[in-house]
Order: C-alpha cells, then structure tokens, then sequence
C-alpha cells in the first residue's frame, strides 16, 4: 500500500495561514514522505472554475518530475438536493470535475452521496455545515427514500459520463443520506449498478463501530469495491517518550481500529493508496493553530501508518 496526501489538508481552511498551490503541494507530499497527491475540487486551491488546460499541463510535469503522482481527484458533489436546480447546479460540477481529471490524466473521482457543505466566510476559520449523521439502524420513511433515490439516479447519470471518459467513481461512506459504517455505502453502490462505481471506505465513518468483528466483516464485504481511503490526521500525538500515539476520535470518542482495517485491506488485495487528511479546525492552547501545526500533526501520523503497514505485511 501507499500513501497520498489529500490537498484539503493545506487549503487554509483548517488553519491560520494561506493555501498552498498545487504545486507547493506536490513538493510538501514529497518532503513529508508520501507517494501521491489527491486533489480535492475546491477553491482556494483547486476548482475546476480555475485551472485552465494549460494549468493542468504544468501540474502534471511538475508532478512527473517530483516522483508525485495524482491519484485521485476528489469532488464535492450532493446529488440529494431539494430543489430541480440544485441537483442539476450539482451534475454540472461534476461534469467540471470530471474534464479536470481528464485534463490531469487521473482515472480515479471521489464522489459524496450528499454533502452538508463548508462555511468559510463566517468565522476565522472554516466549518461545516450542520448535517444529521444518522444511527446505523433506522426506519425508513418516504423522505428518506426519496434522498436515496435522487442519489442513485443522480450517481447514474454521472457514472455514464464518467464512463465514455474512462473514469471510475469511488462513493465514500459518509453521511448524510448514508449512514454510519458500510452497510448503505455498499447497498448504494450495488443499486447505482454501474461497473465503474466502486466504494471509498473510511474506517474514521464507522464511528464507534471499531471492533475487530465489525472492521473485517466491513472490509471482507466490500472487498476488491474499495478503490480508495482516508485517515484522519487531527487525532495523534507524540508522548514524553516521543512514541506516536492515537487519541480518541473527535467525531466518536473511540479510537479508529486502523490496525485491524489495514490488515484486511491486505488480505483483500487493496493496492490502492491510503490518503492523509487534516480536514477540522486545528487547535494549539485553545487558539487557532497555523500551518506548523498541520505540519506536525501529518507527518507524524503518517509514521504511525507506515508502521501498522509494515506490521501487517510482516505478521
């Protein structure tokens, strides 16, 4: 397995401090250790609304020529809006989306079923939007079911484009329309019933499902679907020791069971890369923290994963 850094992690959203470029991404990925870069589609850095043709051409050597690969291209798309035009705003970005990975010769999009969004213009840094995770068992209700099925139909509609420009979709398990764990993200995928949509299954959205029963039945279930992965890197640190340890997870409490999850993704064959992101609000003394901090943060993070990598391929 390999690594990838996801561009959200430096966009200046999460931290005090400017964005960086592509470009300084690609050269910041190399420094810190990884093997790839993953572009999220989202200004400041990376909105398909601003990198020309002649933009995509110089990323693509300056990347050739670091050793950097692209690996993936990562939307932010919500196919379960309310509103006619909402939904059609949505298939046109994602047809933006879409001709940047092309342009970028990247075969690999990261979809979202739905998307609460990110508020960047109220507060210092930014936030999300309010959204309802959802308990992993529920009733379901005319309203709920119409959600789905625009997301489905909405998915479709994309896959086939996607598919004339030989792109696979990778729908990430993450709410809201889709519920904690894998279960709806695999149930979706298999109704959306395209050949090129497969699964992006982040272990961090199981929440407090973190046993080794439950992260092997997931990974075994989803099985060669998973085409691509994130983890968090908010939640470690170094002791007095100067070990790297995990904390508990901000969005559960729990620790994530990466140890378990990576292990199975290597019985299952994932060859795919495991993507670094630093995506909430960075924090040092209850202030706002600047881009020292995510530096910190990713690399040693990154160090903990290596080493559970290693571990797996060495038991």
């Amino acid at each position: 397995m390999k690594f990838a850094l996801l561009t959200v992690t430096y966009g200046g959203l999460f931290y005090k401090g400017p964005a960086l470029s592509i470009e300084q991404q690609i050269h910041k990925a190399k420094e810190l250790g990884f093997d790839a870069l993953a572009i999220e589609t989202k200004r400041p850095v990376a909105s398909p609304l601003d990198l020309t043709k002649a933009d995509c051409n110089r990323i693509k050597s300056i990347s050739a020529d670091a050793g950097i690969p692209i690996c993936c291209i990562e939307s932010l798309s919500n196919f379960a809006g309310k509103h006619m035009e909402e939904r059609e705003n949505n298939l046109a970005m994602m047809r933006f989306v879409l001709e940047l990975a092309k342009d970028l010769d990247v075969n690999l999009v990261k979809i979202f079923a739905a998307w609460p969004g990110i508020i960047n213009d109220e507060e210092e840094i930014s936030m999300y939007g309010q959204f309802e995770r959802g308990l992993y068992y529920k009733r379901l209700f005319p309203s709920g079911l119409r959600l789905w099925n625009r997301c489905v139909n909405g998915i479709r509609e994309v896959a086939d484009i996607a598919a004339d420009m030989g792109i696979t979709l990778a729908l990430q398990n993450h709410a809201p329309v889709l519920t904690m764990g894998y279960e709806d993200t695999l149930t979706m995928m298999q109704e959306i019933d395209r050949k090129n949509v497969k699964l992006c299954i982040d272990a961090p959205l199981f929440y407090e499902r973190q046993s080794d029963e439950y992260i092997r039945e997931a990974v075994q279930k989803c099985g060669k679907n998973i085409v691509h992965t994130h983890y968090g890197a908010w939640n470690f640190s170094e002791n007095e020791d100067g070990e790297i340890v995990q904390e508990p997870s901000p969005s559960s409490g729990n620790l994530v069971n990466y140890q378990t999850f990576i292990e199975e993704l290597q019985n299952v064959g994932y060859t795919g890369y495991l993507t670094s992101e630093y995506c909430l609000p960075a924090y040092k003394n209850h202030q706002y923290a600047g881009i020292e901090t995510i530096d910190h943060a990713t690399r040693i993070t990154l160090q903990y994963m290596k080493q559970l990598v290693h571990n797996s391929i060495m038991a």
